[in-house]
């Protein structure tokens, strides 16, 4: 159940080639309890790696790494209106969501193509084009790891902001999640207001949830990267959220910035805008680079890049926009 000296690079997509002391996949709840009661899991430090999509190792992990695979999808309860379905976490994100849209179900269609698993969908609170994952999670089940104990906690528990959650502050590093429960819509407007979706839904023909996915699959795909041809994890930093008096004087320089409003008194500035004025987008350091199309993605340009490359990369361009436009960058990626 328990492997040695594993190699990483495929468990992880910015393909960053590390290795772990110890690894585990377990298929089940049971494995799992099994594997975090074994002599390994209790003398070494543990890692939960979900789908990789989100993670940068700046060097080998010395302990267990432990890969959850539990992939049940099942139906909880349903009426005329909703569905409520229980999800494994080694579940990949991107085929749950095909699995709703094939059966006409709203909620997620705007998160298509997102790359990783359901285990990791909570923690980062994933969202895009005015979709995030905390508007359809009705509660998440995992373990404690110091009491091994099962845990179920409601939406609110989770504590989701934008691209954070619970998992992030208080039980960060303190849990493994076997499943997400979520509610579906069998009815419902689709959610087409961000960028230019709905021109490109139309273009397709009929306002429909295949359609919606099939647009924005095609945006992803025009904008970021396969990780198969240069690793990646999507969206290296978030977007900030600033001051609506910061953002007032980056209008006065620069009037066609763009911006959305989150009150009336916050702006959210568009990390790859911030990016793309430092002068960083398709430039590199070493074998990391930003890349010509999306100055949000990162990459390992030819597959030899180290985390510390990547890392160089990301302080450069922070320091940059810091000092450019007085905006601080937060990375979205969990640094290993």
């Amino acid at each position: 159940m328990i492997t040695n000296n594993i190699s990483l690079k495929e468990y992880n997509t910015l393909n960053i080639s590390v290795k772990t002391t110890y690894f585990a996949q377990p298929k089940t709840s049971q494995e799992t309890i099994a594997v975090l009661k074994s002599d390994t899991a209790k003398n070494n430090s543990i890692f939960i790696l979900g789908g990789g999509s989100n993670v940068l190792f700046k060097s080998d992990f010395d302990g267990l790494v432990i890969h959850p695979c539990i992939s049940d999808i099942n139906i909880l309860d349903e009426n005329e209106d909703t569905i409520k379905v229980e999800v494994g976490a080694g579940v990949e994100w991107d085929s749950f969501v095909e699995w709703a849209t094939n059966r006409n179900l709203y909620g997620i269609e705007n998160l298509s193509l997102i790359p990783g698993n359901i285990g990791a969908c909570p923690v980062q609170n994933i969202g895009a084009y005015g979709v995030e994952v905390k508007d359809v999670i009705t509660s998440v089940q995992g373990i404690y790891l110091d009491s091994l104990e099962s845990f179920s906690l409601s939406n609110a528990a989770c504590k989701f902001d934008y691209r954070n959650s619970v998992f992030k502050q208080e039980l960060k590093n303190k849990t493994l999640i076997t499943s997400v429960c979520f509610e579906l819509r069998k009815k419902g407007e689709l959610n087409l207001n961000y960028g230019s979706i709905q021109k490109d839904v139309e273009a397709l023909g009929e306002r429909s949830l295949l359609n919606a996915r099939k647009a924005i699959i095609a945006v992803r795909n025009s904008k970021l990267p396969d990780p198969k041809e240069f690793g990646n994890v999507g969206s290296f930093f978030k977007n900030p959220i600033i001051d609506i008096a910061i953002a007032k004087d980056i209008f006065k320089k620069y009037p066609s910035a763009p911006s959305y409003e989150v009150s009336e008194s916050l702006v959210k500035i568009p990390a790859a805008w911030l990016i793309e004025q430092a002068g960083w987008k398709g430039k590199s350091i070493g074998n990391a680079a930003v890349h010509k199309n999306q100055a949000l993605v990162l990459i390992n340009s030819n597959g030899q890049a180290t985390g510390t490359e990547i890392l160089e990369l990301a302080g450069a361009i922070v320091s940059d926009v810091e000092k450019k436009f007085g905006i601080s960058l937060e990375k979205e990626v969990n640094v290993l």
